[in-house]
């Protein structure tokens, strides 16, 4: 029975990719996705366009700053006192709040207009709410705190995507989404060492808190130095010469 529940999600991805509609064959692409240059060629995309290379910093320190799951038990056992029982009940709130916030965004992301400014300030109610549960004491406030971080990641998670997505020329949009996988995978992993470590420290719940402050401060500066992000809305077009620059393609 195991076996087949955790068939299930790779089943999903393999009847998605059946539906999938036939892409029109591009000539000379594979030739040159596998040239050695064509990792420069990807960095050097990802890294000289602002829209592409902000939403991967975004990514990668609110997960660094804000993940805190990993000190859960010691909040259920030492801080609210609600045993393992507790314990689940918070370690399932991030995932509720996820579930509601992508049910939303099937029918509400072709109705959000400033796209730019929405993802900034999910990731910023990302980091409120990470600080509110690490000053929190009480059972159902923190529930409600560690809920709302699932909501705004996904919020966060669903705008960032769309961004890359639409902004990477087709023939780089496979090594974008390798390099993000670097930033997607290495920030929470590196701040749940980052939260126990601190936490270590000067307790968890001021390893919680300061977190989310990391988070909040690193949100702000990286919007502030980022006009594209700010601006960007649901009707901006890409422009095409600043996506062949950023490619170092002529």
């Amino acid at each position: 029975m195991n076996r087949i529940k955790s068939s299930l999600p790779a089943l999903a991805v393999i009847v998605a990719l059946l539906w999938m509609r036939d892409v029109p064959r591009r000539v000379g692409v594979r030739e040159r996705a596998l040239r050695p240059e064509a990792i420069r060629e990807g960095l050097r995309f990802v890294f000289r366009a602002p829209l592409i290379r902000s939403t991967m910093l975004l990514d990668f320190f609110a997960t660094f700053f804000s993940s805190a799951t990993a000190l859960l038990p010691i909040f259920a056992q030492d801080i609210l006192h609600v045993g393992a029982k507790g314990y689940g009940w918070l370690y399932a709130a991030p995932s509720v709040g996820a579930l509601a916030a992508g049910a939303a965004m099937v029918h509400f992301v072709e109705r959000i207009e400033k796209r730019g400014r929405t993802l900034i300030l999910a990731v910023l109610g990302y980091g409120a709410a990470t600080v509110v549960f690490g000053l929190s004491r009480s059972f159902w406030l923190t529930f409600l705190c560690l809920g709302l971080t699932g909501a705004t990641d996904t919020v966060s998670m669903v705008l960032r995507n769309i961004v890359r997505q639409l902004s990477t020329p087709d023939h780089l949009r496979g090594r974008m989404t390798s390099i993000n996988m670097i930033f997607f995978m290495g920030g929470p992993q590196l701040g749940e060492l980052e939260a126990g470590v601190v936490a270590n420290l000067i307790g968890a719940p001021l390893s919680v808190v300061t977190g989310g402050v990391g988070c909040l401060l690193a949100t702000v500066t990286i919007a502030a130095r980022t006009r594209e992000l700010r601006t960007y809305r649901r009707t901006t077009t890409p422009s095409l010469a600043t996506t062949a620059s950023a490619a170092g393609a002529v």
